[in-house]
C-alpha cells in the first residue's frame, strides 16, 4: 500500500512539473542530475553510487602519555563510475598540528607534530609517501583502482592526544578522555565534488562515507571503555555481575546502576588488572567515537523504539559522580530516543544503543553524544536532546556538515524545540531566535545555501535558528501528517546515502505531493529579511479586521493576538501559505463581538528584525 502510495505521489508531481525547477542550481551539481545519480523527484537516480570501506583498527591508549597508536587495515571498494589514481586521506587530529591553519584557538602545550603514519602499504606493497600531509588532507597517490575494484591499505599510526583544548576530543580530567577522528580514514568521494579536499579546520563539521568498523580498544584494566557499536566481547572485560546488570538494562524501563559509587570504590569491574582490550564492531556508519574512564559511574535503561519489531535501544550516560545533573541526564535521554522513535520525526531509533558521555563539549557520533555538565535543568535538557537528535542528521542520512551544516543543525534544533517541552513542560525554548532577529537583514547574514565553509559570522544562524524555522514553518503549513509524510519520504529515499540539498528539497516536495520552490527559493537561496508589521486594524459591527504587510521578503507564519476590552483574548493564525503568491499584504477578518483594545503581532517562532510596529493600540 506505501508503494503504491508513493507511485501515485510520483505520478502527480512529475505531472505538476516539479522538473522545471526555478531553484537555481550550479553546473557542478547539475551534472549529477544529467547523469542519473540524482532525480527532480528527489530519489536516488538509477545510476547513483557510492564508495565504501571496512576499517579493522586495533588502537592503544596510554593515559599516562596521552599516545594514541594503533595499526589499521582498510578495504577500499571503488562503486563509481570513474578509475581512481590517488585516495585522499583524512587526518583530522592535524588540527593540533604545528603551523596547521584552524579557525580555533589552540593552547600551546597542545601543539604536536601531527599524525605519524609509517609502514603504508597499499595491496600489500610498501608505498613510500611522495605527497606529504598538507594539514588534516593526506593525498596518496596508488595503483590504477577501476570501477568494481577494492583497494586495501596497511599502515601504522600515531599522535598525541590534546590534554588542555577540548574541541570535539581529548582529556576531560586526570582519568577520563574522549577519542574521537583518530584514525586515518579515506575522504569521501561522490558524484557531485568527487574528493573532499576541504581541510577541516575546526569550525566546519565532518563529511565521511558509511564504513563498516571493527575497532579493538587496548587499554589499562582500571578503565571502563563506551564506543561506537555494540560490545562483542562483554563476557570477556566485565566480571559477571555487570554483564548481567548491561543485560538487564536492555530489558527494562527503570534506570539501573550499572556502575554505581561504590562499584568504582571497590575496583573490581574488569576482568583483568593489566591492559584489557574491548572489541566493538559497527555496521555502515559514518564515524566511530570512544569514551573511557576509570572513575565513571554508569546509569543505563533502554525504550521500546519499534512497535513492530519490539526492537528496544539501551541508553547510557557515563558520568563523573561530581556532575549531579548527570543523574538526571539518562531520563531526559530516554525521553528524547522514545519521542524520536514515536513523535518527531516519528521514525525508529536505528541504533542498539545511545550513550551520553560526561564530556568537554556538546558534540555528536554514531551512537554517542559528548556533553558537558550543566547546572541549569532546562538547559541540560535541550543539550541532551539536541545531541542525541543527530543520531537521525547527520549519522542516519550521511549529510555534508562541512558544506551544508543546515542539514544536521537546522534538524537537532527544531527536534530541540518540540521534545525539549515533552520533557519538562514548562520549557520555552528559543534556542538561536535573538541572533537571528538581530543579524538578519545586515551584511553578515547570508542565504542559508551560502557553503558552510565560506561563512563566517553567518555560520551559527545558517546552520541553526533559519534552517529550524524553515522546516517548522513548512511543517505549520502542511499539517503534522503531510509533514511527517514528506519528511519519512525523504528519509526513507536517502538513510545510508549522502543527500545533498535539492535532494532534500525536491523530496519534500515529491513527498508532500505539493511544489514548495516558492518557499524553498525565498527562505534558502535569497538574500532578504523577516519584517512584519500591523498596517492597520478596523471593526465594523461585530467583526474585526487586521491588515499585515510584510516589509521585508522572507515569508513568516502570521500570528495576532487580539485583546478586547474586557481583557479577553483571542489568537488568529496564518501559515506561511498566505504569502504563497507575493502579495505584500494580508488581511485577518476575524468575528469580533466586543471592541478592540489592542492587537499584538508575533510569536516565539516567528522571526521579525522590527517589533517596533507590531502593537497596534485602538483609540
Amino acid at each position: 500500500m506505501r508503494k503504491y502510495y508513493i507511485f501515485l505521489l510520483l505520478l502527480i508531481v512529475a505531472q505538476q512539473g516539479i522538473a522545471q525547477t526555478p531553484l537555481y542550481m550550479p553546473l557542478s551539481i547539475r551534472k549529477a542530475y544529467d547523469q542519473q545519480t540524482r532525480t527532480y523527484t528527489g530519489a536516488p537516480g538509477s545510476k547513483y553510487w557510492q564508495n565504501k570501506a571496512v576499517y579493522d583498527i586495533r588502537v592503544t591508549f596510554d593515559p599516562a602519555t596521552n599516545l594514541v597508536s594503533g595499526t589499521e587495515q582498510i578495504s577500499y571498494v571503488n562503486n563509481s563510475p570513474d578509475t581512481l589514481s590517488m585516495v585522499n586521506f583524512k587526518l583530522f587530529p592535524n588540527l593540533y598540528q604545528k603551523g596547521a591553519i584552524r579557525s580555533m584557538g589552540i593552547a600551546p602545550d597542545d601543539l604536536t607534530d601531527g599524525v605519524l603514519i609509517k609502514n603504508m602499504k597499499v595491496n600489500g606493497t610498501d608505498r613510500p609517501m611522495s605527497v606529504r600531509p598538507r594539514g588534516t588532507n593526506m593525498p596518496l597517490s596508488i595503483p590504477a583502482l577501476y570501477p568494481g575494484q577494492t583497494a586495501r591499505f596497511d599502515l601504522d599510526f600515531s599522535y598525541t592526544l590534546n590534554e588542555n583544548t577540548h574541541i570535539r576530543t581529548g582529556a576531560i580530567d586526570t582519568g577520563a578522555y574522549f577519542i574521537a577522528y583518530f584514525f586515518p580514514r579515506i575522504a569521501v568521494y561522490d558524484d557531485v565534488n568527487g574528493w573532499d579536499m576541504i581541510p577541516y579546520v575546526g569550525t566546519q563539521e565532518f563529511y565521511n562515507d558509511f564504513s563498516d568498523f571493527r575497532v579493538a580498544i587496548t587499554v589499562p584494566g582500571s578503565y571502563q571503555v563506551w564506543a561506537t557499536g555494540d560490545l562483542e566481547n562483554t563476557t570477556e572485560v566485565y566480571n559477571d555481575k555487570y554483564v548481567q546488570r548491561i543485560a538487564a538494562a536492555e530489558k527494562s524501563n527503570d534506570i539501573i546502576a550499572v556502575i554505581d559509587s561504590n562499584d568504582v570504590r571497590a575496583g573490581n569491574i574488569s576482568r583483568s588488572k593489566g591492559t584489557q582490550t574491548w572489541r566493538y564492531e559497527a555496521n555502515h556508519v559514518t564515524d566511530f567515537a570512544i569514551g573511557l574512564s576509570n572513575h565513571y559511574l554508569w546509569n543505563a535503561t533502554s525504550v521500546e523504539v519499534d512497535a513492530a519489531t519490539k526492537r528496544r535501544t539501551r541508553v547510557d550516560v557515563a558520568f563523573n559522580a561530581t556532575h549531579a545533573d548527570f543523574f538526571d541526564v539518562v531520563h531526559y535521554a530516554r525521553i528524547t530516543v522514545d519521542k524520536i522513535s514515536h513523535y518527531f520525526p516519528k521514525w525508529p531509533f536505528p541504533y542498539n544503543h545511545e550513550t551520553v558521555f560526561d564530556g568537554l563539549d556538546q558534540m555528536e557520533y554514531p551512537m554517542m553524544v559528548n556533553d558537558n555538565p550543566l547546572a541549569d535543568k532546562a538547559q541540560a535538557i535541550e543539550l541532551t536532546d539536541h545531541e542525541i537528535f543527530h543520531t537521525i542528521f547527520p549519522f542516519y542520512m550521511g549529510t555534508n556538515e562541512t558544506l551544508y551544516a543546515w542539514m544536521d543543525e537546522g534538524w537537532a534544533t527544531i527536534g530541540e524545540w518540540i521534545i525539549s517541552p515533552c520533557i519538562d513542560s514548562t520549557i520555552i525554548d528559543d534556542y538561536g531566535m535573538a541572533p537571528y532577529n538581530y543579524v538578519a537583514g545586515k551584511a553578515a547574514d547570508l542565504p542559508i545555501m551560502t557553503p558552510s565553509n565560506q561563512t563566517t559570522d553567518a555560520y551559527v544562524t545558517n546552520s541553526y535558528p533559519k534552517p529550524a524555522l524553515g522546516y517548522l514553518y513548512v511543517k505549520d503549513m502542511l499539517g503534522d501528517s503531510l509533514f511527517l509524510k514528506a519528511l519519512h519520504y525523504y528519509i526513507s529515499q536517502w538513510n545510508g546515502k549522502h543527500p545533498q540539498p535539492y535532494d532534500f528539497f525536491y523530496c519534500m516536495n515529491t513527498g508532500a505531493g505539493r511544489n514548495m520552490d516558492w518557499f524553498w527559493k525565498s527562505w534558502f537561496f535569497d538574500n532578504g529579511y523577516p519584517d512584519l508589521g500591523i498596517r492597520s486594524v478596523t471593526q465594523k459591527g461585530k467583526q474585526g479586521v487586521v491588515e499585515i504587510i510584510s516589509k521585508g521578503n522572507k515569508p513568516v507564519p502570521v500570528d495576532i493576538t487580539v485583546l478586547f476590552e474586557d481583557n479577553s483574548t483571542a489568537k488568529i493564525h496564518r501559515s506561511i501559505a498566505c504569502w504563497e503568491k507575493g502579495n505584500k499584504t494580508v488581511s485577518l477578518a476575524f468575528p469580533s463581538p466586543k471592541k478592540i483594545k489592542k492587537v499584538t503581532l508575533g510569536s516565539t517562532w516567528t522571526a521579525d528584525i522590527d517589533k517596533g510596529d507590531n502593537v497596534y493600540e485602538v483609540k
